[in-house]
């Protein structure tokens, strides 16, 4: 188990009509698509460890997929070469905690999952198909699913066994998705409690986290945005995770969140 938290939340999505309700979506402010926080270190030693022993795991990439992936990689240099803490140095960026990252252009996907917390995930609207498709990813830090059992699936099946994505929902993200973009992206927040502070939490469909009822628990906050990459029917999915004891809480925060009833 690897606990890395941050001392406090940057947003609380129980706490606000406009994210308390689902999809709860949000548009995203100019520079504000990946985020720095003060785990940046950590959570990408972790990166980088999962990368290098686990990268059959938390790492898939469909051939097709390639140009967005490297379309994704480009627009995350862009995002982040306005940001504090990086430079560039030739063909390598220098991020935040020191790391000099190479720009390998043959494992885009990969390349940009170093430089950046979030975890990037590639949606895909192949010809004639209802839905976007999960097409490439690194997926280091997943709450309670498995990157090899979603792959190459569509929104729906992606979002098994979720009970509250009901053909209504997947309808209404269908279209949000449909109507994305370059350059707008939007934002959501979900919150659940976990029994252990670990990012990497795979599991797979059926399988459920046990949360012992006098244990320690923990609040996990997840940032998702989309953004529409410049390639047809291509949208990246990032995820930025946020972890805290619930110590760390106030009274009128647990009394909201245990009112919201957290779901992913």
């Amino acid at each position: 188990m690897v606990a890395i938290c941050q001392s406090e939340l940057p947003l609380r999505p129980w706490a606000e009509a406009r994210t308390a309700r689902l999809p709860g979506l949000n548009p995203v402010e100019p520079g504000d698509w990946l985020r720095v926080d003060e785990v940046y270190a950590a959570q990408m030693a972790y990166r980088e460890d999962l990368l290098a022993t686990r990268r059959d795991e938390v790492h898939a990439l469909a051939p097709d997929a390639r140009p967005a992936a490297e379309a994704l990689l480009d627009a995350v240099l862009a995002e982040i070469a306005a940001k504090p803490g990086y430079s560039r140095r030739g063909g390598r960026v220098i991020c935040p905690d020191g790391r000099a990252v190479e720009i390998d252009r043959q494992a885009p996907l990969v390349t940009a999952a170093r430089l950046v917390q979030e975890d990037l995930v590639v949606m895909q609207q192949p010809e004639g198909a209802e839905e976007h498709i999960l097409t490439g990813a690194v997926l280091c830090f997943p709450a309670s699913w498995t990157l090899s059992e979603k792959f190459m699936r569509p929104l729906t099946g992606i979002h098994v066994p979720v009970p509250v994505y009901d053909d209504n929902i997947a309808r209404r993200v269908q279209r949000l998705f449909d109507g994305l973009r370059e350059g707008r992206p939007i934002w959501r927040a979900n919150a659940l409690v976990y029994a252990d502070p670990d990012l990497h939490q795979p599991r797979r469909e059926g399988e459920r986290r046990k949360l012992p009822p006098d244990g320690p628990r923990w609040l996990r906050i997840e940032r998702q945005v989309l953004n529409r990459l410049p390639v047809p029917r291509s949208v990246v999915f990032s995820i930025h995770t946020y972890v805290i004891p619930f110590e760390r809480l106030t009274g009128e925060d647990r009394a909201a969140l245990a009112a919201h009833r957290p779901v992913s």
